[in-house]
């Protein structure tokens, strides 16, 4: 076992959790396995390897504005369950 411990009983009282006996037994035994593989990842030898932000490259596609006619303000607010003052009536939100 590693020499970190994280106790699940405690992780799930932050988290607002209610785990029964066997779930908190499975959940410390998975969590102490996996503090054991990351123990093992720590012995692997990474001085020549340069930092990444992301492994993988990030593509955004990006598409191309097209610009296009859009409904007619008149025809909107013929549609519109309330307007004032030629414009959109929306219920308040902010106190």
């Amino acid at each position: 076992m590693s020499k970190d411990h994280i106790d699940v009983n405690y992780v799930a009282e932050l988290a607002r959790l209610s785990l029964s006996h066997e779930e908190s037994e499975t959940f410390q035994k998975q969590i102490e396995e996996i503090l054991v593989y990351v123990e093992k990842l720590n012995e692997l030898d990474t001085s020549n390897i340069q930092p990444t932000a992301n492994p993988s490259p990030i593509l955004d596609p990006i598409r191309e504005d097209i610009i296009k006619d859009s409904i007619p303000r008149e025809s909107f607010l013929n549609i519109a369950p309330e307007t004032i003052n030629n414009q959109l009536k929306v219920p308040k939100v902010i106190e």
